[in-house]
């Protein structure tokens, strides 16, 4: 079993946690784990971040569910006739190889995602003991969203090192800190295409800070 893992959640889907996760794996050389994948269509998360790294040190883990239908985890897993089961997550978690790096696991959208009749991603990082980078994107509604989700882990007594701020950010990223209570990581530029060169240079430039903080 590996020590204390870092789960990347944030705000919702489609804030780039999959980038997040490929930024510090790469800064950490850790490893990665994508447990429960939705959508089998095109490139997985799994892949892209396999696809986006540069050292030769990181572990990628395969997904221990991977179901076919791009939606909600509980709603997928009731298409393709299974049931994601928190149990069974953590057996498979206690079971990945002991390793001298990190272990960064990306959830699936925000922590109230269902991913089964009852229970949630934020229940998921619980069950794993896990302490937590929140992602945080600018749109209309951001502030909302992100202290919302920073009171429902303060509510739950998660663990949170910090905020990655995520895309064109405007001059609210100090604000949401603040009122969070959760210390800004870093801010990542938006970049038009995401290539290993940006991963790497983006990598570079958080490293130290990163370090120093997990």
């Amino acid at each position: 079993m590996p020590a204390q893992p870092i789960f990347i959640t944030g705000t919702g889907t489609g804030i780039g946690k999959t980038i997040v996760s490929a930024i510090i794996v790469e800064a950490l050389q850790a490893d990665y784990w994508k447990p429960v994948q939705a959508g089998l269509a095109g490139e997985t998360d799994t892949m892209l971040v396999q696809n986006l790294i540069s050292n030769n040190e990181s572990v990628i883990h395969p997904e221990l569910y991977k179901l076919t239908t791009p939606a909600s985890p509980h709603i997928a897993a009731k298409k393709d006739n299974v049931r994601i089961d928190l149990n069974t997550l953590k057996e498979k978690y206690n079971q990945l190889p002991v390793a001298n790096h990190n272990l960064v696991i990306e959830g699936a959208g925000g922590l109230m995602v269902p991913l089964n009749e009852n229970e949630f991603v934020i229940d998921l990082i619980k069950k794993l003991d896990a302490k937590v980078i929140l992602v945080s994107r600018n749109y209309l509604g951001s502030i909302n969203h992100s202290l919302l989700t920073a009171a429902a882990c303060q509510q739950r007594n998660i663990e949170v090192i910090g905020w990655v701020f995520n895309d064109k950010y405007m001059d609210y990223e100090e604000e949401i800190a603040g009122w969070s209570g959760y210390p800004k990581i870093c801010s990542l530029p938006f970049s038009a295409s995401i290539t290993k060169a940006f991963i790497s240079t983006e990598a570079s430039r958080i490293k130290t800070s990163l370090q120093s903080i997990i």
